[in-house]
């Protein structure tokens, strides 16, 4: 299961990824707000990767205007490795070698068919494991408060 969140930026070109989402056959939870009034992208970001690291979701796609606010507030939460994307050389790479459990797009940033090919993209990539496993250990005893 996919976790797709927004905030009010973000709405339109989640909507859109939704729809793409559906046209994969791939199961999704909408935890992201419904409606154009503003509302805070820290709330959706952290609700999204809550659901990551409690497993109830494999993954997670959040947007908000450039990215950059839901990727910070996700990357807060211990287990969580959010890339802000809007290439899709970072979708595949970040996948392979980083990893990454969710997904953070700039609704302001990108287009609807660059987002498209973005999130394919980043979902049909797996980790390459090997080398990058130990880099990510390094990553999970920095978040434990430890030295690299």
């Amino acid at each position: 299961m996919i976790a797709v969140a927004s905030d009010h930026a973000g709405i339109t070109l989640k909507n859109e990824i939704i729809t793409l989402l559906e046209q994969l056959g791939k199961p999704y939870l909408d935890t992201g707000a419904t409606g154009m009034e503003s509302t805070d992208y820290p709330v959706w970001g952290y609700r999204a990767a809550r659901l990551v690291v409690s497993g109830e979701c494999e993954r997670a796609i959040v947007i908000c205007g450039t990215g950059v606010g839901m990727s910070l507030a996700a990357n807060k939460v211990k287990g969580i490795r959010c890339v802000v994307c809007s290439d899709c050389y970072t979708a595949k790479l970040s996948r392979m070698h980083n990893n990454t459990n969710m997904l953070a797009l700039g609704a302001r940033v990108v287009g609807v068919d660059l987002a498209k090919m973005i999130v394919q993209i980043w979902l049909d990539t797996p980790f390459e494991g090997g080398r990058h496993q130990k880099r990510l250990d390094m990553i999970s005893s920095i978040e434990a408060g430890n030295e690299p």
